[in-house]
């Protein structure tokens, strides 16, 4: 017997959809980028080369949120974020399909990442993704612009990849950076992020502030525009085939925390939403 739901959404789309869902869900909440146009290799000398600004940094916190699309909450994930030590910062996040997304598509995924807490340049990202009954394990290690990738399935290890850039990120550390700017109105931020298994060039543009209300409660926020290009073999900027545009709200206050992200994809709209949280209340 078919379930309800297929009448509504076919089937393909409800495992791309999961699918998208389970690679957002990895990269433990927040980062949804909108695709980008192609650009010449020239595109190097536009990355913003500005030191971490001196907005307060981020509060020890335990957050859940939700993620879903077309309507439906299809998975949910626990993330926590401390300073372990004087020059360390630390997020763990664990997600999981759940319900009818969970049926279609088993996912579990458990990321933590390290960052160096006077410089906010990242250090190493470990990911392991569960699918169904398969294991993939990614782990990334930084230094000096330069990252090594090393990833693990069932049927063995792949050769190590290795890419450099000017001032490269990971999504932790990109998060950080672009928190502790001043994120004045229509300035915008362009930076390197390497996720897991490839770059990509994002774009961060301030459209402006507004109040926005999510489970956690309600908060004056920031809205951004992220756009996103991946970088080729050649050093070329690609638009993203999947994702079409995003949006982002963060906190306008001391936390900026992630509040809602909205992405259109080719399935449709994926949405994050922060469910709740707990901060330290010590000052940083």
């Amino acid at each position: 017997m078919k379930s309800e739901y297929q009448n509504v959404l076919p089937r393909p789309a409800l495992h791309a959809g999961a699918s998208a869902l389970a690679r957002l869900t990895g990269a433990a909440l927040l980062v949804i980028f909108a695709s980008g146009a192609g650009a010449a290799p020239s595109w190097q000398s536009t990355i913003s080369t500005e030191p971490p600004g001196t907005f307060p940094e981020l509060r020890p916190l335990a957050a859940t949120y939700n993620f879903g699309w077309s309507g439906l909450t299809a998975a949910t994930a626990d993330v926590h974020c401390s300073k372990p030590s004087a020059n360390r910062f630390q997020v763990e996040g664990t997600g999981r399909t759940i319900g009818l997304a969970r049926a279609l598509w088993k996912f579990d995924v458990n990321y933590r990442a390290l960052c160096d807490a006077n410089n906010l340049r990242p250090i190493e990202a470990n990911q392991i993704e569960t699918i169904r009954s398969k294991k993939v394990t990614t782990h990334l290690t930084f230094s000096n612009n330069r990252v090594t990738r090393t990833r693990t399935e069932d049927t063995g290890t792949a050769k190590p990849k290795d890419f450099s850039a000017p001032n490269l990120f990971d999504l932790y550390s990109a998060m950080l950076y672009l928190r502790s700017q001043p994120l004045k109105e229509r300035t915008s931020q362009r930076v390197v992020v390497y996720p897991a298994t490839s770059a990509y060039v994002a774009t961060v543009t301030v459209l402006g502030r507004e109040k926005v209300s999510v489970r956690a409660g309600s908060y004056n926020a920031i809205k951004l525009d992220l756009q996103l290009s991946k970088v080729g073999k050649n050093f070329q900027l690609e638009p993203h085939k999947k994702f079409r545009k995003a949006t982002i709200w963060i906190s306008d206050d001391q936390d900026r925390l992630i509040l809602r992200v909205e992405a259109q994809i080719f399935v449709g709209t994926i949405f994050a939403e922060l469910q709740s949280v707990r901060l330290d209340s010590a000052k940083p």
